[in-house]
């Protein structure tokens, strides 16, 4: 039974969304032959009309979720488009080749040269090196700003020229939860589109009903959920954004392969139950590590004491099973190596939610602009999989032991 306000909220929306997942996107029922459960997977690039009015008509609706052709999209795709889009609580969803594709595509969709982009500095790297470098070449200019800026800090940084604001909630390694309707009053009071990269609170956060105009997913972690396929999603509110979103994926060739949209649709049956189990799970691992006395500082967005947790409980119905562990400053980054080397149950990896536990190194990390509240000590990233979470604190405390014999030694 839940135990506080906390508690409740976030049974109730895990409730919510476990119903949403298990019925959306499935093949409709027909009354006199029965269907699959799952929807079939179609392989194909052409498709075949009666006569040449009707491939000129589908021809004409390249903007719809139709059959058209191979490279506009299947139906699986199509499914998983639709079942993505009430996910999120967007009109429209175009599906993209993987998690970076989602956030350059919308970049290329929405600015021009000449226009300014506002980036979190604690943004995921490969959407940084994109601004620095493709954008730069096309003559858009970057500024990167502190993921908990105030509001006239923000407003102070905004141009005639500024296009977009980019938000990442929580921020790549070190988890600042931002203030995003915040970010969509400034925005759109500028005339310029929010985009959030919403990869972590799929499911647990509804952009569209805080002001967010884009909405991107990495689909690679929990929707597809089992380490086996790479795959985005971009989600748009309104028509005409859309038919601009639509326009740029088609002339970039942006599509997924029927068999990774298949695997994902699949995923998200169970990303639910998946996600509620690894998250209660991290967050009592998160817990733990908070009193471990090799332990400084634990970066999960629902413990109070990380940056942005009154966002997270204000606009959150949950979290994911990833955050960040910062040690004592005493310790040696080679000595945390020593640590994560050790463990045997977390695995070493960058990509995270399937359904294993993993371990990043992230010393030093990807903020170069805004140091303050960085962390001080050596970091490390934790993704909390399926595995026992006994086991999984066993497996640290045995870390924990190699990191202070590798200090001493």
């Amino acid at each position: 039974m839940p135990v506080n306000q906390d508690e409740e909220r976030v049974s109730a929306g895990w409730a919510k969304l476990g119903s949403l997942l298990v019925q959306g996107g499935r093949p409709e029922e027909s009354p006199e032959e029965g269907v699959f459960v799952n929807a079939p997977v179609t392989r194909g690039s052409t498709v075949l009309y009666p006569d040449v009015a009707a491939l000129r008509n589908n021809g004409s609706r390249s903007y719809d979720h139709e059959l058209v052709y191979g490279a506009m999209g299947s139906p699986v795709q199509h499914m998983l488009e639709r079942l993505l889009a009430r996910i999120e609580g967007g009109g429209d969803c175009q599906v993209v080749s993987s998690g970076l594709a989602a956030c350059t595509t919308p970049l290329l969709a929405f600015m021009a040269a000449g226009e300014h982009l506002l980036l979190p500095d604690s943004v995921y790297f490969p959407t940084r090196r994109f601004a620095d470098t493709m954008l730069a070449r096309m003559g858009i200019s970057t500024t990167y700003y502190p993921p908990m800026a105030g509001e006239a800090d923000i407003t102070a940084l905004m141009r005639p020229e500024t296009s977009v604001l980019f938000a990442e909630s929580p921020g790549s390694h070190t988890f600042e939860v931002q203030d995003v309707p915040m970010l969509a009053r400034i925005a759109h009071a500028h005339g310029t589109r929010l985009m959030l990269d919403n990869t972590w609170g799929i499911g647990v956060f509804q952009p569209f009903l805080h002001g967010v105009d884009v909405s991107i997913q990495a689909l690679t972690k929990y929707p597809a959920g089992h380490s086996d396929a790479i795959l985005g999603a971009v989600t748009v509110a309104n028509g005409a954004d859309w038919k601009i979103l639509r326009d740029a994926a088609i002339q970039l060739g942006q599509l997924a392969g029927p068999d990774e949209c298949w695997l994902t649709l699949r995923g998200l049956r169970t990303m639910g139950v998946r996600l509620e189990r690894q998250s209660r799970s991290a967050l009592a691992l998160a817990h733990w590590l908070r009193e471990r006395p090799e332990v400084a500082r634990v970066l999960h967005p629902a413990l109070e004491d990380c940056p942005g947790h009154q966002f997270w409980r204000r606009d959150f119905t949950g979290a994911s099973a990833l955050f960040g562990v910062e040690l004592r400053a005493e310790y040696p980054v080679s000595a945390m190596e020593d640590m994560i080397d050790a463990l045997a149950l977390f695995g070493r990896g960058a990509s995270w939610g399937g359904y294993e536990s993993l371990v990043l190194p992230t010393t030093g990390g990807i903020r170069r602009v805004h140091a303050d509240g960085y962390p001080r000590g050596p970091t490390f990233r934790l993704h909390i999989g399926l595995e026992n979470v006994a086991d999984l604190k066993a497996d640290l405390a045995g870390g924990f032991e190699v990191l202070r014999v590798s200090t001493e030694g």
